[in-house]
């Protein structure tokens, strides 16, 4: 397919394809869609081999929000039945922390709920931040805390943090049927603001809203032109309770296609598959470890997420292998950009990096997973349409006193 093989030859040399290239991705047939696989996992392998990067979301504060985006099961007025608790203290994140770390992962992502942190919030979670890093050598800690105020940013870096995740999540032209309580060019300036203070900047987007193909490649542009070291693809998770509850438009072959427009039009970025992965893609997901190179471990902000054990088999299973804490993510003209420490790195998504159907105003969470299903025991699920089965509150963790899912 000449289409494949220029994109191909795009993404090896960075080159940005055109929108009808990319929206042509999104428009292929199920027939074509291995060859699809095949040719973005060309441009994953070139320039990030066969590793996965793991990442843990540590909920920091859980909701009551007061933004209403539409896809959030913390937001204002939701009736999602999720946790509700206020700050971790360093210690308790700490702890939540390293149960992730000894399962593989190599950077933490500390999200909190809101529009914004105060400053009294960014010392809350700097200590956490230096708490962390005391206990854990060489762990990468993102931070994802909404909208970010003048000289935030920099207090977080100089606190330790690496990376700051906050989402774009849908086009421009869209966003305002999704979110009311701030804009979009809010959104694009907290980015500007990570990148200006050193940290390595964290922003993707949550598919499965409703957008058009347009508006996918829109906001996978907008991620371009930002030049985000990391790149979340978050997937709705439609939670009852919440505005999107009903929308279930994704398929497996669609997630698959989103991501591959992806890897193509930023092809030498972090490309994480964040929340959403386990209900959309089910049996898909080894397939999408050939177009990203990063994912979250075990659960998500407020949902569960697959097993800890069943990812690290996953990624073992399809013949990839865990990124040490040694190895550099990203590539090398990356990484010096990105000052080393995050340039190990970039992050995700949500929350670090990613959210979706239960994202705040940081992006990174949605849930699902083998430890979700609700069904009837012996009763056959759907093969295709809604998944409400596989959506699950998560109940351990932060914020209560059984042992986190890593």
């Amino acid at each position: 397919m000449d289409l494949l093989n220029t994109l191909v030859d795009k993404g090896l040399r960075r080159e940005t394809p055109t929108r009808e290239e990319a929206l042509a991705v999104l428009r292929t047939t199920d027939d074509e869609l291995l060859d699809v696989v095949a040719a973005a996992g060309k441009v994953r392998r070139h320039w990030f081999g066969r590793r996965v990067k793991l990442n843990y979301l540590v909920n920091l504060k859980s909701g009551l929000c007061p933004e209403d985006c539409s896809y959030c099961s913390q937001r204002l007025g939701s009736q999602a039945g999720i946790l509700k608790y206020t700050w971790l203290k360093p210690d308790e994140a700490s702890k939540v922390a390293a149960a992730g770390l000894a399962g593989g992962a190599k950077r933490v992502c500390l999200v909190a709920s809101g529009r914004g942190p105060t400053d009294r919030d960014v010392e809350r979670v700097s200590d956490t931040i230096k708490a962390i890093k005391e206990q854990n050598e060489g762990v990468e800690v993102c931070a994802c805390l909404g909208l970010l105020s003048d000289g935030q940013a920099e207090r977080l870096r100089e606190a330790g943090a690496d990376a700051y995740n906050h989402n774009l999540n849908t086009s421009e032209a869209t966003y305002a049927d999704i979110t009311t309580t701030h804009t979009y060019a809010d959104r694009v300036a907290t980015v500007q603001k990570a990148h200006a203070a050193g940290l390595s900047a964290c922003s993707g987007l949550i598919a499965g809203m409703g957008e058009s193909d347009e508006d996918l490649v829109d906001v996978v542009f907008s991620l371009r032109e930002l030049d985000p070291d990391s790149v979340p693809v978050n997937f709705l998770i439609p939670f009852e309770g919440t505005p999107l509850a009903k929308e279930w438009n994704l398929t497996p072959q669609r997630c698959l296609r989103i991501l591959a427009m992806v890897r193509f039009v930023c092809p030498d970025a972090e490309v994480r598959i964040a929340g959403g992965r386990e209900v959309h893609l089910r049996t898909m997901q080894p397939l999408a470890l050939h177009l990203a190179n990063s994912i979250f471990l075990g659960d998500y902000l407020t949902s569960e997420g697959q097993a800890g054990k069943a990812d690290l088999e996953m990624i073992a299973d399809a013949g990839f292998e865990v990124e040490g804490a040694d190895e550099v993510t990203l590539p090398e003209h990356r990484a010096v950009r990105s000052g080393g420490a995050c340039g190990a790195d970039s992050d995700g998504g949500g929350v670090c990096g990613s959210h979706a159907g239960d994202a705040g105003v940081c992006g990174a969470d949605s849930g699902g997973g083998d430890t979700c299903g609700s069904h009837e025991e012996g009763a056959a699920a759907p093969v295709s349409g809604p998944r409400p089965d596989l959506v699950a509150v998560r109940r351990r963790g932060a914020g209560t006193d059984l042992a986190p899912n890593a």
